[in-house]
C-alpha cells in the first residue's frame, strides 16, 4: 500500500470552492493508486467563524478557563473542518472516515496548548485505508494517556501531517497552502523573490526558525527522521511546489554550492539584552539563564563571554526579564526593536568569505550589525528593526537570488 499524506491549511478549506481545489488533488493521488490520509486545519483565519483564534475570542483573557479547557475549545475548529470536508468528499462518491487526533492514535504530553506527540498507533488508520477509504484526520490535536484532548501549538497541523507520515511510512507528504512553494524571500518585501524548486531539511528548518512561515520547523524535523519527502504546494495549482528532502543528489551538488544562499528571512519584535556582573562575580552567566528559564522566558541568539552575556527575547518579555535580572544586582542594558536577519544556504559550508561579504553588504547600506552568529548552513545578523527589510533586500540582491541558482 502506497500511502500519501495531504495536509490542507485554513485557507485551503475555508470555502466550498477552495475545498473543491483540495479534493482535485486528492482525486489525482487516488487515481495514481495511492491511499490517501488527509489532515485539515480549522477553516479560515482570525475573524472567520470557525477559525481557532475566533473560537478563542469567545473566552476573555481574564476568564478562569484552564489551559486544558482552552484546548478542548480550540480543537473544535478542526473537528468542524474535518466533518465538513469529509461530507464534501462523500458527495464526490468516495468512502470516507473522519477521525479526531485521538481516534487516529495520536498520544501526547499533557503540556496543554503546546503538547508534544509521544506515540502514534496507526492501526485504526491502516484498517480504514485497507478498506479503500480516504481518512480525514483533524490536525493540531491529540490526547493524553489520561484521555484529555490537547493541542500541538503553532504549526500543529503540519506536525500532525508529518508525524502521521512517519508512523505510516508514507511515500511523501504534501503541505498545501496559499502560496506556490517556498520562496527565496518574502515576495511582499523583495521584488524578484523566486520559488525554490528543492531545499534540504536543514535549510527549510533554518528558514522557518528565521521567520519564514510556510511550514513549521518541528514538522520538518519529524519527516527528517525517516527521510520522507515533503512538498510545499499551492492548493490552487497543479505545480509540484518546493520539494524538501535530504541532501541534494550528486549531480546537483555543484549547483547547490554555486548557490551559496538558498533564501533570506527575518524575525521582528525582539529586544537585545546585555547582562554583566558589576562585582565581577564568576558563574553569573549560569544564574542569568536559570533565572529567565524559571520565568518561562525563551532566549535566542545568545553569546556568552567571561564578562558579558548577550541574548534576545521577545519584545513583550523584555521588561519582565530586565526586572528579574536587575533584582539580582546584575547590570542590564537593553536594545529594543531589533530584528534577526537569517541568510540560509547549504552552500555556505566550507566557502570562505561569506560572512565578510554579508558584513560588507550591510556596511555599504549603512546598516549597523548589533550581533552575529553562524552555523554550517546559516548566518544570522541582528539589526535595528527599521533596517530589517532593507537588509533582507540587500543580501537577496547582492547574492543574485532573484536569478534562479544565485551565486
Amino acid at each position: 500500500m502506497n500511502i500519501v499524506i495531504q495536509k490542507f491549511g485554513g485557507t485551503s478549506v475555508s470555502s466550498r470552492d477552495m475545498r473543491a481545489y483540495a479534493i482535485a488533488h486528492i482525486e489525482k493521488a487516488v487515481s495514481q493508486g495511492n491511499s490517501v490520509v488527509v489532515v485539515v486545519s480549522a477553516m479560515g483565519r482570525a475573524g472567520e467563524p470557525y477559525a481557532t483564534d475566533t473560537l478563542l475570542s469567545l473566552i476573555p483573557d481574564t476568564d478562569e478557563a484552564s489551559l486544558r479547557d482552552r484546548d478542548l475549545l480550540m480543537s473544535c475548529g478542526e473537528a468542524i473542518s474535518a466533518v465538513v470536508f469529509g461530507s464534501m468528499l462523500r458527495s464526490f462518491g468516495y468512502e470516507v472516515t473522519v477521525l479526531t487526533g485521538a481516534q487516529a492514535g495520536i498520544r501526547t504530553s499533557s503540556d496543554y496548548s503546546n503538547a508534544r506527540i509521544e506515540t502514534i498507533d496507526p492501526s485504526r488508520i491502516l484498517e480504514e485505508l485497507q478498506a479503500s477509504r480516504i481518512v480525514v484526520v483533524t490536525g493540531f490535536q491529540g490526547m493524553t494517556k489520561d484521555g484529555f484532548i490537547t493541542t500541538l501549538g503553532r504549526g500543529g497541523s503540519d506536525t500532525t501531517a508529518t508525524a502521521l507520515g512517519v508512523a505510516l511510512n508514507a511515500a511523501w507528504i504534501d503541505i498545501f497552502t496559499d502560496v506556490n512553494g517556498i520562496m527565496t524571500a518574502d515576495p511582499r518585501i523583495v521584488d524578484g523573490a523566486n520559488k525554490l524548486e528543492r531545499v534540504t531539511y536543514n535549510e527549510i528548518c533554518n528558514l522557518a526558525y528565521g521567520g519564514a512561515k510556510v511550514i513549521h520547523p518541528r514538522a520538518v524535523e519529524l519527516a527528517m527522521q525517516k527521510n520522507i519527502p515533503i512538498r510545499v504546494r499551492s492548493t490552487m495549482s497543479d505545480d509540484e511546489g518546493t520539494l524538501v528532502t535530504n541532501e541534494m543528489p550528486f549531480l546537483e551538488a555543484r549547483v547547490t554550492r554555486d548557490r551559496i544562499l538558498t533564501g533570506v528571512t527575518h524575525t521582528t519584535n525582539l529586544t537585545q539584552i546585555k547582562v554583566s556582573s558589576p562585582s565581577g562575580e564568576r558563574g553569573f552567566q549560569s544564574i542569568v539563564f536559570q533565572t529567565v528559564a524559571k520565568a518561562g522566558i525563551s532566549v535566542d541568539f545568545f553569546n556568552v563571554t567571561p564578562n558579558v552575556v548577550v541574548f534576545t527575547v521577545p519584545q513583550n518579555k523584555a521588561k519582565e526579564a530586565e526586572n528579574l535580572l536587575t533584582a539580582l544586582s546584575l547590570h542590564v542594558d537593553m536594545v529594543p526593536n531589533v530584528a534577526k536577519v537569517s541568510a540560509v544556504g547549504a552552500g555556505i559550508h566550507g566557502v570562505p568569505g561569506v560572512m565578510a561579504r554579508i558584513v560588507q553588504i550591510l556596511t555599504n547600506e549603512g546598516i549597523e550589525i548589533l550581533q552575529s552568529a553562524d552555523s554550517n548552513t546559516t548566518i544570522w545578523c541582528l539589526v535595528h528593526e527599521e533596517d530589517a527589510v532593507q537588509a533582507v533586500r540587500a543580501i537577496h540582491n547582492q547574492f543574485d537570488l532573484q536569478t534562479k541558482g544565485g551565486v
